[in-house]
């Protein structure tokens, strides 16, 4: 998302070992096969100099060593979306109905920001929310991260909406192909499948990390939600109690005093890069809705709120 250093020229992938260090980078070639060839050179060279402990070829479908991550990536202009969301672009204020849900009016529309509360304290009210209490904050940094907040966000796999939600998805929460795009029904659904998420992975979650402090532990949990949002609740519990995969939880759960909620969530899939389909857009979308968090609780608006404590 930050463009900067090496990646400041898009046509470039950067290398790094399981540690996450920088080891270099390359310029692609015009081809990729030709790109694909140069990146596997260079690990045979970073190994051979001693800068990389070994290395693999990679090719379509494989995943080499030391990793590789091309500098042209899809990103969100944060700024702009952070304006969307909070409604200081007035025509991206909104209203509506939805359900048993009625938010603003079309005489008085409010921010994006409101309307994503509004549903969640209205479930909260009902007892139909059993997520944790930070979970807003991360689902309006997921909001600002799939769609920049835009109501007609589609992408190529048919996903709609400021959530992105696939036509399963929309299914599963009975939402009729009319109300698709509708902004109120994509927060409700996004809540519900979070929730569903939630239950599946409770048990085995408590298991692995149920010593670590309540406040961290809230917060771990939730950056697993929105890693389950992404990838699925099967595979984050297999980051859980899988005899391969759990391995880094493990050596997290052992020693958390030396880590942060983050630095757990993104070190367990980290670790398993490559294994179970996780691959580098599983490691970075935790990672930017972090960062996307962090910039709409740097503004006047929500930085002293409770949504951002």
């Amino acid at each position: 998302m930050k463009e900067s250093g090496y990646c400041s020229d898009t046509d470039r992938h950067i290398l790094f070992d399981m540690r996450g260090q920088f080891l270099g980078y390359i310029d692609d070639e015009s081809s990729r096969e030709g790109t694909q060839k140069r990146l596997n050179d260079t690990r045979r060279s970073l190994a051979a100099s001693g800068r990389a402990e070994n290395w693999a070829i990679g090719g379509p479908g494989t995943t080499g060593y030391p990793f590789a991550l091309a500098c042209d990536q899809p990103h969100v202009n944060l700024d702009e979306a952070v304006a969307r969301y909070l409604g200081t672009l007035p025509s991206e204020l909104i209203w509506g109905a939805w359900d048993d849900l009625s938010f603003a009016s079309q005489g008085k529309p409010e921010p994006l920001h409101d309307a994503l509360m509004y549903v969640y304290g209205t479930r909260q009210q009902q007892q139909r929310n059993n997520v944790p209490a930070t979970l807003p904050k991360y689902l309006a940094g997921q909001v600002l991260i799939e769609s920049s907040g835009q109501q007609r966000a589609h992408s190529t796999a048919d996903a709609k909406g400021i959530l992105q939600l696939s036509p399963s998805a929309l299914s599963d929460c009975q939402i009729k192909p009319s109300n698709h795009w509708h902004r109120l029904a994509q927060i409700d659904c996004a809540l519900r499948l979070m929730n569903q998420n939630a239950r599946n992975l409770q048990e085995p979650f408590d298991r692995r990390f149920g010593e670590l402090p309540a406040d961290k532990r809230d917060q771990l949990f939730t950056l697993l939600l929105v890693q389950a949002y992404h990838g699925g609740a099967g595979r984050v519990e297999a980051l859980l109690d899988d005899d391969t995969l759990s391995r880094p939880a493990a050596y997290f759960a052992r020693e958390h005093e030396n880590f942060s909620a983050g630095d757990i969530a993104f070190g367990m899939v980290f670790h398993n890069l490559g294994r179970d389909r996780f691959g580098l857009a599983s490691l970075y979308y935790v990672a930017d809705v972090q960062l996307a968090t962090e910039a709409l609780c740097s503004t006047a608006r929500l930085g002293k709120t409770p949504f951002c404590e």
